[in-house]
């Protein structure tokens, strides 16, 4: 007999269903409440809702695991690529050789913008941020790809739109940095490989030869897996919801990059990096710093530790820990004195009982700042990175809702305004 959760309402019992996931994770089906007994649930902030069943991304938060279609994420950042995770992603499964050849192939084939789009950046004030102009150029790929909007279009049209998004959000990425510094653009290379390509977009110069450092093109490579999906956070779910409309799979992704852009949600390691560079000028004394943390009377704290899922650590951050130190060896960085002040907070977080009682571990913000910083992306760039690195993420949830036809998204609310009263003429009012 499957298993029922009873709700009393004004002395009326409701038999709801418990739904169990693949990893016995257990949940109230809570569909017909309304409809049964006139009540809604009030989750704020949906902490406790489920919005959606997905078979796409697992995450403990207890127990500090992450996997992708059930590929654990210390795997795929150490054997994978960016590529190969995209395609994991958005189709379910490790690609054959022969199949990610192909969707590599056909992804650089679409690195290139409709010249139209350089009119566009035109109109952007010089020193926009990145994020604003990113935001907006992707939503205009819809005005570029009409057909985008039909939501009765075939799996080849869904898929053809899949990798021209992957492919020119690159090109678009870079161009976004180039427009807010004021340097000529860059046109894509298709010979080269996806990140190689992204960093040539970004660094390369009309006056200089430019050649890709292949430490930092495996750097930034595990980085975009680790980043590359994340559940049901923030911006996932304003893009699923936003499908849930039949919105095209740009204006979808759009709203997410937006999302995203709250400072709550993707600002963090452009943050951390602010605070170590305010802990070096200061003198460096860390101490000082996280004796701050620990003040009540304080307001500062220590960013890019703790993490609103993980309670335990994020699997994230000791991968990216490891890759900082390779990065920063093979770059000549390795006395660089942001990583040894970042060194000295983990220490202190890992043995203070005030952090080990709170369970600030860090996560994955902390380190990643270092590392873009390192291979020469600038501060406000940061979160454009963890766009291009979600962008496989965005799109696998946006298939899945679009495929298991989800309705579309309409929270409900309670209402806590004014009754009804009568209007009062302006000439009455006191």
């Amino acid at each position: 007999m499957a298993e029922t959760a009873e709700i009393i309402l004004d002395g009326q019992t409701y038999q709801l269903p418990v739904v169990e996931g693949s990893e016995n994770e257990k949940a109230i089906d809570i569909n017909k409440l309304r409809d049964q007994s006139g009540y809604v649930t009030l989750d704020s902030g949906y902490k406790n809702t489920g919005a959606t069943k997905s078979a796409i991304t697992f995450l403990d938060g207890e127990e500090g695991i992450l996997r992708y279609r059930g590929y654990p994420i210390e795997q795929l950042a150490e054997q994978s690529t960016f590529m190969e995770v995209a395609y994991l992603l958005i189709y379910g499964k490790l690609p054959s050789a022969q199949e990610l050849n192909d969707f590599n192939s056909q992804i650089m084939r679409h690195t290139l913008v409709h010249e139209d789009v350089r009119k566009i950046f035109d109109g952007f004030p010089s020193g926009a941020h990145p994020m604003g102009v990113l935001s907006s150029l992707v939503s205009a790929l819809t005005a570029f790809y009409p057909e985008s909007l039909d939501p009765n279009q075939s799996q080849d049209e869904v898929n053809l739109n899949i990798k021209r998004l992957i492919a020119k959000i690159s090109t678009l990425a870079a161009w976004s940095y180039k427009n807010s510094v004021g340097h000529p653009v860059n046109y894509p290379k298709n010979k080269l490989d996806y990140v190689s390509n992204f960093l040539h977009m970004m660094f390369a110069f009309p006056t200089e030869d430019y050649e890709v450092n292949p430490v930092v093109t495996s750097a930034l490579n595990k980085l975009l897996i680790l980043h590359a999906d994340h559940e049901q956070n923030c911006s996932t779910s304003t893009v699923r919801m936003v499908g849930s409309a039949n919105a095209s799979l740009y204006s979808s992704v759009s709203a997410g990059i937006c999302a995203l852009w709250g400072p709550l949600h993707g600002g963090a390691n452009q943050e951390v990096i602010e605070m170590l560079e305010e802990i070096q000028k200061d003198g460096g004394n860390t101490q000082k710093w996280v004796d701050k943390a620990k003040d009540p009377n304080d307001s500062f704290r220590l960013m890019g530790f703790g993490h609103r899922v993980y309670k335990n650590f994020d699997p994230r951050a000791t991968i990216i820990k490891k890759a900082a130190d390779e990065v920063l060896t093979a770059l000549g960085l390795e006395d660089s004195p942001l990583l040894k002040i970042a060194k000295e907070l983990e220490q202190a977080a890992l043995t203070d009982e005030y952090f080990i009682k709170r369970k600030l571990y860090p996560n994955v913000d902390f380190y990643s700042g270092i590392i873009y910083k390192a291979i020469g992306i600038p501060t406000e760039m940061f979160t454009v990175m963890f766009a291009m690195g979600r962008l496989p993420g965005w799109i696998a949830q946006w298939k899945e809702m679009r495929e298991n036809k989800e309705p579309i998204g309409r929270p409900r609310q309670i209402y806590v305004g004014e009754k009804e009263r009568n209007y009062v003429p302006l000439t009455e009012r006191a």
